[in-house]
């Protein structure tokens, strides 16, 4: 019993009844008191204008009457507002505590890490405002668990390759089989400098993700930070053989940008690019208009691609 009195106390459906069950028993209070406060004053006046004055027995019995008839009034006019309050309370307790049960019962499963939960959205009232925003934040919150899945996934892969260099020549030289001269500690420098980068790679994403960048937006040419781009990585694309070229459309606008920023990016993607593409490939960095009216910063090679499951 005790669990059934706590639920009704947590229901909002429950509020509601008691809210409108207050404001009718407040009503109805008024309204007995002014009745009886004013009816029979009015009343004895109507009797004696319509029919004179009356003995003391026949206005007994037309009191008892007025008394009956307003009492019989009041207890109709009542029940039919209590029964009306019970009808507007489930319909109103359908409308709003389903949806916020509906979404209370989601947020609990996002809060469980489970960024699929989405709500009903019906209507076009205040809570489905709710519903749509909740909804979107939960595709966002699903979609940026993805990319952290995939980050991670890409990080593990991308480490074993020079921790399995470093651990590999660490055991030659341990063993003897390997010396430890100029050679060893140049390939040895350049794998902590790739984990190094890797690292920091990890760093930026998650400030991106936290949105802790301070973008410092200027109007800025896309050629010139695609040449700037493709200008730095040349040394490195020629010491392995690999042709780097540059397409740039004619009269692109300007856009507004970080040149810091997006000359990370295209660093990034030209070095990942260098990587996976082997000697005698080519590697293509382009600013083309796209069909909505922006701009679109690309680099294309010819290396072995990534699978489109990822």
């Amino acid at each position: 019993m005790s669990t059934l009195a706590g639920r009704l106390r947590r229901s909002l459906g429950a509020k509601l009844l008691l809210a409108q069950m207050l404001v009718i028993v407040a009503g109805s209070l008024t309204l007995a008191v002014v009745a009886l406060a004013v009816a029979p004053g009015v009343f004895h006046a109507h009797v004696r204008m319509a029919l004179g004055p009356v003995s003391a027995q026949v206005a007994r019995h037309l009191d008892e009457g007025f008394a009956i008839a307003m009492l019989v009034a009041l207890g109709i006019g009542t029940a039919v507002a209590v029964l009306t309050a019970l009808g507007v309370s489930f319909m109103l307790a359908r409308r709003i505590a389903g949806p916020v049960r509906a979404l209370a019962q989601a947020a609990g499963h996002v809060a469980r890490g489970s960024y699929s939960a989405r709500v009903p959205n019906v209507g076009a009232d205040e809570l489905a405002a709710l519903a749509a925003a909740f909804n979107a934040m939960a595709e966002a919150l699903q979609a940026s668990e993805q990319r952290r899945r995939e980050l991670l996934a890409d990080l593990a892969h991308e480490l074993r390759t020079p921790l399995a260099t470093i651990d590999g020549y660490l055991e030659g030289v341990a063993d003897g089989v390997m010396a430890a001269d100029e050679a060893t500690w140049q390939v040895l420098q350049g794998e902590t400098a790739r984990l190094r980068r890797l690292v920091d790679d990890l760093n930026a994403v998650s400030r991106a993700e936290e949105h802790q960048f301070d973008l410092q937006l200027v109007p800025c040419e896309p050629d010139k930070l695609v040449s700037a781009a493709v200008q730095a990585a040349q040394a490195a694309y020629a010491a392995k053989d690999v042709a780097l070229s540059v397409r740039v459309d004619r009269h692109l606008p300007q856009i507004a940008a970080d040149p810091d920023r997006i000359g990370e990016v295209l660093a990034n993607l030209l070095r990942n690019a260098l990587r996976h593409t082997p000697p005698g490939g080519q590697v293509e960095a382009a600013a083309a208009a796209s069909s909505r009216g922006q701009v679109q910063l690309s680099v294309t090679d010819t290396g072995e691609g990534i699978p489109r499951s990822c």
